[in-house]
């Protein structure tokens, strides 16, 4: 399907009423700084391969601009390649990416490491807050497991409270275990949702908000060799939006509040054309919840999306090049004005100005060099 084909699934609405938007914390939701002044932003990468950096990148970021400016290095934390802020803006937590995986605090106000703790994993890949800011949550993608680790008044992270590894069902083609790529909170705030490439599965848990336990509380399976990746929530809570890296499409997905469940819908297009292989990444959705955006690894590309129906419907407009090569992970900026690709292999940042009322990315700038870019978090 071409780049500008008008791809539209729909997938029939939950009976629950919405729940409440997003969280604060939510990307593309936050409060703007008025200020007007340079924003904090922050940098993953691997440690651990040639060309890579030398822990987390520290640079700042114009918010009119989009200009980036680095500021040095954060050493000390290994193979950060995945960072999270945790809502009240005190803390950072990077993962460890390596074979014995763990989670990292670091305390923005003096750039102190507050500690690590093991994910009980391997290859952990993903992390993210609860919106109370009482738990982190992370995924490892080499044992195909999920955790939970409390979060002190200080920041720091106490021993892992649970840990959950993915043993049913079988591995999807060509997989040869489960790879648990995502898990982060639903937009209710009661359930939690682990997306899985190896098993073809995005799980829902309930979580013990007073113990830090999980208890699975469904399943829902892609068709088999879509590899899910990532999860995106429509703001109005109601629909998802699901990016399938093995097969390269995208999914919307129907979302339940009430059981925490996804009814998976049709796969279409990501926009990716001619002789590349691609593999998409990761979505993005508009606070209006009237555009999304993908990032397409091997195309080299952002996906634009019209959502119409409410959210239950994706509607292909056209591609823009990411000005780099194998865009790993996008992130807005917190007044959503400002959209930042991380391209793994070119080791660069690119930042677009977004426009929310029409759907429209226009390229702010120079790239920016960051040793092996797979992370960027503006703040």
């Amino acid at each position: 399907m071409g780049a500008g084909a008008a791809a539209v699934v729909a997938v029939p609405a939950p009976a629950a009423p919405p729940p409440d938007p997003a969280p604060a914390g939510a990307p593309g939701r936050r409060s703007a700084d008025r200020s007007g002044g340079p924003r904090p932003l922050y940098l993953g990468t691997y440690t651990s391969v040639p060309g890579g950096g030398t822990g987390i990148g520290l640079a700042s970021y114009d918010p009119e601009s989009g200009l980036i400016t680095g500021s040095g290095t954060l050493t000390g934390v290994p193979d950060p390649s995945y960072l999270a802020v945790h809502p009240d803006g005190r803390t950072l937590y990077a993962v460890d990416e390596r074979q014995d995986g763990g989670v990292t605090a670091v305390r923005l106000g003096d750039r102190r490491v507050l500690g690590t703790r093991s994910t009980g994993g391997a290859g952990t890949c993903h992390l993210s807050v609860h919106p109370s800011g009482r738990w982190l949550l992370s995924a490892a993608y080499g044992s195909g497991s999920v955790a939970v680790h409390p979060i002190d008044a200080s920041g720091a992270l106490g021993e892992r409270t649970d840990l959950v590894t993915h043993g049913s069902p079988a591995p999807g083609p060509g997989q040869e275990g489960p790879h648990a790529h995502q898990f982060r909170t639903g937009p209710d705030g009661r359930h939690l949702l682990a997306v899985d490439l190896g098993t073809d599965t995005v799980y829902t848990y309930r979580l013990d908000a007073a113990k830090g336990t999980l208890a699975e509380a469904g399943q829902a399976h892609t068709r088999p060799g879509a590899g899910p990746r990532h999860l995106t929530f429509h703001p109005g809570g109601r629909y998802a939006y699901l990016a399938n890296e093995t097969d390269d499409t995208v999914v919307v997905c129907a979302y339940d509040p009430a059981t925490g469940r996804l009814a998976i819908g049709e796969p279409q297009s990501t926009g990716a054309t001619g002789d590349v292989t691609n593999y998409p990444a990761q979505l993005l959705v508009t606070a209006n919840g009237r555009y999304a955006f993908l990032a397409n690894r091997g195309h080299n590309s952002l996906a634009r999306y019209a959502v119409e129906a409410g959210g239950a419907r994706l509607r292909l407009l056209g591609t823009v090049p990411v000005g780099g090569d194998f865009p790993r992970q996008i992130a807005f900026s917190p007044d959503g004005r400002l959209l930042f690709a991380a391209n793994q292999r070119s080791g660069t940042v690119t930042v677009f100005q977004v426009d929310a009322d029409r759907g429209e990315l226009r390229a702010a700038g120079e790239p920016f060099a960051s040793p092996v870019a797979v992370c960027a978090l503006p703040l």
